[in-house]
């Protein structure tokens, strides 16, 4: 599912994230969404979040259940 519609990202989601100091390799982070942090409904880089473990990134993928 896409990551840069905030409509499809609510909190406790499964997702993969993007941290900002993996951006240039563009290694993925596995974790739960614990906060929404943008605030526009679009962002061609990803929903920027927070997860559970208190890391933030970009969506770049939601896991499907």
């Amino acid at each position: 599912m896409d990551g840069t519609k905030r409509e499809n990202i609510e909190v406790g989601l499964e997702v993969e994230v993007v941290l900002k100091k993996d951006q240039r390799r563009g290694v993925l982070t596995h974790g739960f969404v614990k906060r929404i942090l943008t605030s526009s409904k679009f962002h061609p880089h990803g929903i920027k979040v927070m997860l559970e473990d208190g890391q933030v990134g970009r969506v770049q993928e939601i896991i499907e259940e």
